[in-house]
């Protein structure tokens, strides 16, 4: 049951990382220090967007409309931090 817990935290990890990645990029695509014209730009940008958006998707259903600001990487982040609270205070149920 060890490796659930571990395998579990490793799948929370490689999601906060790839939300970080996201968002990063998404400011520098805006403050134009990044150019999707760019072709790796523009596919990291297309991977990360197909990755994501499920997850974004699914948040998006209900949190009210903020003109111009998406909170929608905000909530999973903590979401995703929550649930690894969670786990580590129950980690004894792993063993």
């Amino acid at each position: 049951m060890t490796s659930l817990f571990q395998i579990l935290m490793l799948l929370l990890d490689i999601a906060y990382f790839l939300i970080l990645a996201h968002v990063i990029m998404s400011w520098l695509i805006n403050f134009q220090v990044l150019n999707l014209r760019q072709p790796l730009v523009a596919q990291i940008w297309d991977g990360l967007n197909r990755i994501l958006e499920p997850l974004y998707s699914r948040v998006r259903r209900f949190l009210p409309a903020i003109s111009g600001i998406d909170l929608a990487p905000l909530v999973v982040l903590i979401g995703i931090i929550a649930l690894r609270i969670v786990l580590r205070n129950n980690v004894a149920a792993f063993y």
